[in-house]
């Protein structure tokens, strides 16, 4: 008897729950249709957006490649760049540009590609160790033609000890620092290579050659010359 009431009571139960059920159907069904459409919507644009952008990555990544290929071969690669450049997806264009520009450094185009490099800088590459490359080179190219000061602020930020380009750029700053004719800044700014443990093997060695040929010079500089001994002021006659 016991059993049989709690089966009327799970049937009651179930019931009443399939009422409330329809009921919040009645009520919010038009809502939950909707919302599921609007999200297989929302999951199909996605995947849309998606596959377009793998296409165009694709795209964009063949003419980069069919460029260099033509820039090997001493074609005349500039234009497929320069379309590029423009026209392709924001790391494919950041690519190209960074190929444009080393493209006029191998021409000798000097002021031409370090114009390029800092556009490149300004623009900003959309990832900061791009953006500090493109002004590491731009720095690099204007060593022999910019000033102390200018060289300083090219490079000061890139030579701080939390940048992954600071060896290079601390390197830039001795050599522009020996240009200048500031031998204890050069000095400074070798000493700080050496002592970083992280610093390249390669640029470690040359910043030893160049303190080396500092040390060089200072020994081997003429001593200034000794003022010649003032002379004994003339007696004066007494007379008497």
């Amino acid at each position: 008897m016991i059993d049989q009431r709690d089966s009327l009571a799970r049937e009651v139960d179930e019931e009443l729950r399939r009422e409330q059920l329809l009921k919040l159907w009645e009520k919010y069904g038009t809502y939950v249709v909707a919302a599921a459409v609007l999200l297989m919507i929302a999951v199909g644009g996605v995947k849309y957006y998606q596959y377009r952008t793998t296409v165009a990555s694709e795209a964009a990544g063949a003419r980069l490649a069919a460029a260099t290929g033509k820039a090997a071969q001493g074609a005349d690669a500039n234009k497929l760049l320069e379309e590029l450049s423009k026209t392709g997806p924001a790391g494919y264009a950041t690519l190209a540009k960074f190929r444009l520009a080393a493209t006029a450094r191998e021409a000798g185009k000097a002021a031409e590609a370090a114009a390029a490099y800092d556009a490149i800088a300004k623009e900003g590459a959309g990832d900061p160790l791009l953006t500090d490359y493109a002004r590491l080179q731009a720095a690099t190219l204007k060593l022999d033609t910019a000033s102390w000061t200018d060289m300083q602020n090219r490079l000061n930020d890139l030579a701080s000890d939390a940048n992954p380009w600071r060896a290079s750029a601390r390197e830039l700053l001795g050599l522009a620092a020996l240009k200048a004719g500031k031998s204890e800044e050069a000095r400074q700014q070798f000493q700080r290579l050496m002592s970083d443990r992280d610093t390249p093997p390669s640029i470690a060695e040359r910043a030893r050659i160049m303190m080396a040929m500092l040390t060089e010079a200072e020994l081997s500089a003429p001593a200034p010359p000794t003022p010649p001994p003032a002379s004994a002021p003339a007696e004066t006659p007494t007379t008497k």
